[in-house]
């Protein structure tokens, strides 16, 4: 039976309710909840010293052979392919690791490899004829140590975050990694006019780096698995264990976006290739132009790359891997229009159109690793990431060559065919 009293006074009209920033996105905008997902403070620090370390040698190595050990130009050269091709070959025996479990271990084991590469070039003596052994077991090492360290640094992203939290670690990780790369690349060149002891030191400190980083990333502790990961290190609340968010089973057939991969990453190699080899020997134009194109791609990376991919996440991975590939084409094809300007403005525009490729970059850097880890099923992320690199090395590996074989034919030839190569990944990953 229903009571019905006095009627009750109107109360004062609520306020208007704010919409609340979800806390998922919340947390990918925060600096802290970035390093918390991407592995905690300790981490991140591995991560920023194991790339200061790398900068400081990796762009160098080919000239520490030659100036500090003596070698051949060519005999260092291939030294080094061998090592990349090597590290390439071996990123399978990673996936199957990391599918068995092993997360910061795998990290810390990529960078102690490369410990004993760079012990052998500093304890590598010049001139003498073992030297050149020396340096190619010392570059192996270097390049299973820098082929590795992204598959296990992908997986261990993957089981500390899910969803587009973790597409933002991923991102953080990478500007991280450019930004200490950069620093890096910086102190070398400023040290390079002392010489040889000069190279030898680097290389000293680089092995300390890696040591040093090496062991914060085994400290700390996470394998695959939710017990396995420590709790100041847990998933997001609510995400099931293993959880894959967004694009799920449902996305693109591994082999079509390994296939396509390959010649999206060549958009890794124009500022360092590409920029320099047309404004030097074909717009004749200063190098100061090239360094200043490659300094201000760097520095857009690290400053923009979290930023664009969390808000690029409005939209599928897939998706914004389309839009990076539509991105990338069209940037190439400012490119041609920029060298028909004419001398004195070609290198300003190529400067300018720069821009436009880095945006491209960091949608592909965003959207690719991420449409990988959320694709792959749980019990075979490892070897998914381990496909994804092989596709990533080879891309690297020919893309200087096939660069420098178009660049001969003239402007049109370079430009044309890579815009061409890149959208019809694009369209191949769109279907």
């Amino acid at each position: 039976m229903t009571t019905i009293g006095p009627p009750v006074p109107p109360g004062p009209a609520p306020e208007p309710v704010r919409a609340a920033v979800p806390a998922p996105w919340a947390r990918m905008t925060s600096v802290r909840g970035l390093i918390r997902a991407f592995g905690g403070p300790r981490y991140a620090v591995a991560l920023g010293v194991d790339a200061i370390g790398t900068g400081l040698l990796r762009p160098f190595m080919l000239l520490y052979g030659i100036e500090v050990l003596r070698l051949p130009a060519l005999v260092a050269g291939l030294a080094m392919t061998a090592g990349v091709v090597t590290g390439l070959g071996s990123t399978p025996a990673m996936g199957r690791w990391l599918d068995r479990g092993a997360r910061s271990t795998a990290v810390a084991a990529s960078m102690m490899v490369r410990v004993i590469g760079t012990a052998l070039l500093v304890a590598a003596p010049a001139g003498s004829p073992d030297t050149r052994w020396v340096f190619a077991v010392a570059a192996l090492f270097l390049g299973i140590g820098n082929q590795n360290f992204p598959v296990a640094h992908a997986a261990l992203v993957a089981t500390i975050s899910t969803g587009r939290e973790r597409d933002a670690a991923l991102a953080a990780g990478r500007s991280v990694r450019n930004g200490g790369l950069g620093l890096g690349a910086l102190l070398a060149t400023a040290s390079l006019a002392a010489g040889p002891s000069a190279m030898r030191a680097l290389a000293v400190g680089t092995g300390l780096s890696y040591l040093l980083s090496a062991a914060l990333a085994w400290s700390v502790r996470v394998r695959a698995g939710s017990r396995a990961v420590p709790t100041r290190l847990a998933r997001s609340p609510g995400a099931a264990p293993g959880a894959r968010t967004g694009t799920g089973a449902a996305g693109p057939p591994m082999h079509g976006l390994l296939a396509a991969n390959v010649s999206y990453v060549f958009c890794l190699n124009i500022f360092e290739v590409a920029i320099p080899l047309v404004l030097v020997t074909q717009l004749h134009a200063s190098p100061v132009w090239a360094a200043g194109v490659f300094v201000s791609n760097t520095v857009l990376v690290v400053a923009f790359q979290v930023p664009v991919t969390v808000w690029m996440s409005r939209f599928s991975r897939r998706g914004a891997l389309v839009i990076s590939g539509i991105v990338l084409s069209v940037s190439y094809l400012g490119f041609l229009g920029a060298v028909e300007l004419g001398h004195g403005w070609a290198a300003p525009a190529v400067a300018g159109v720069s821009v436009l490729c880095t945006l491209g970059e960091i949608i592909y850097a965003g959207s690719s690793t991420a449409l990988v880890a959320a694709s792959a099923p749980e019990h075979a992320l490892g070897r998914a990431l381990a496909r994804f690199q092989l596709s990533t090395g080879l891309g690297l590996a020919i893309s200087p060559m096939v660069i420098t074989a178009l660049a001969a034919h003239g402007p049109a030839a370079l430009w044309a065919s890579l815009a061409a190569a890149t959208l019809l990944s694009a369209a191949a990953i769109s279907r």
